[in-house]
């Protein structure tokens, strides 16, 4: 594995800016993840890492050395797509030892067989293995695909939204597996995807991007505790974080916006709310409530019961300030 350096990489397509000057150092053996909703600039900037566009400005290092007039196989890069990228009329056998019979590869068949057989039981697809790829179902083959990156020993593993076309068990089994690949490879893992909870659940380090340029990067705990803006505090948390005119809430002030997670709204005293719903969830109870027309969600006992059109009483818990434009005050 290998450290992978960006310094200040831009890229234009037409007038959209899809890339805006990222420098970032992704250490070997990490598992970060680029995190942004569609067009922030996520799977522009791994197609820049490997080779499949070209730089407008910048630089990347990979192992120290500059790549930028390499092509994508000599950057000893593995990608995996959104999309599953198998060749159907091979069985899931030869799909995985595929990469490893390229010319540049020209790995040993009894070497083949050895690592393709442990990546199967890895992926718990060993009985797969004689099957046609065209067999398998949807998870099955994001899994071969997946597969076919990780038999490989690149440089460093790109993933471009591996599990969003996935039903929702099947990538919490996948999160898992993915991490426990990581941990058990030491590889180093550049992963993109819009969904914070692969964010929060697999990265060591998470990247948020907007409008094509990084805006904060920290471990999850830092990123969700200490926010550089309203942008960034409401990429990760579920329910979403309040943002709120701090006018609501008696008392002096550090910024004109309030940020209240959910967590940290107290019931018992402050300001009155008005009760909307309530969602039981089983361990939580989720609270729909409004302040002078404004909406705000919060966590609570989930063996008390609420009635709408009822009044309690809020107040803040450890909240977050911003100013007016939603940058964070300190």
């Amino acid at each position: 594995m290998a450290e992978v350096s960006l310094k200040n990489i831009s890229k234009v397509f037409g007038k959209t800016q899809a890339v805006d000057g990222i420098s970032l150092t992704i250490e070997d053996g990490a598992f970060v993840v680029l995190l942004g909703p569609t067009g922030a600039g996520k799977t522009t900037t791994l197609r820049l890492i490997s080779g499949l566009e070209k730089l407008d400005s910048g630089s990347i290092h990979i192992g120290g050395r500059d790549v930028g007039n390499e092509t994508p196989a000599q950057r000893d890069v593995a990608m995996v797509f959104q999309q599953y990228s198998l060749y159907p009329h091979l069985t899931v056998r030869d799909n995985l030892a595929f990469p490893l019979r390229s010319p540049i590869l020209r790995t040993p068949e009894d070497v083949i067989a050895k690592k393709v057989r442990s990546l199967a039981d890895v992926l718990q697809i060993p009985h797969k293995l004689d099957n046609k790829a065209t067999e398998l179902s949807g998870g099955e083959m994001q899994r071969v695909a997946i597969g076919r990156a990780l038999v490989r020993d690149p440089a460093i593993y790109l993933m471009d939204e591996p599990l969003s076309s996935l039903d929702a068990k099947l990538r919490a089994d996948l999160r898992i597996e993915l991490k426990r690949i990581h941990a058990d490879l030491g590889s180093t893992l550049l992963y993109v995807t819009h969904d914070q909870i692969e964010a929060m659940t697999m990265a060591t380090h998470i990247g948020v991007l907007e409008e094509g340029r990084l805006v904060q990067y920290g471990t999850p705990k830092q990123i969700y505790e200490d926010p550089t803006s309203v942008y960034v505090a409401s990429r990760l948390g579920l329910p979403r974080i309040n943002i709120l005119p701090a006018s609501l809430f008696p008392g002096s002030h550090k910024g004109a916006q309030i940020g209240l997670r959910p967590e940290n709204i107290r019931q018992g005293d402050g300001v009155e709310a008005t009760v909307l719903r309530a969602e039981h969830l089983g361990d939580q109870t989720r609270l729909h409530l409004e302040v002078k027309g404004h909406p705000i969600t919060t966590l609570t006992d989930p063996h008390q019961e609420y009635v709408a059109n009822t009044t309690i009483k809020i107040s803040p818990q450890d909240p977050l300030y911003f100013d007016a434009s939603g940058t964070r005050v300190n």
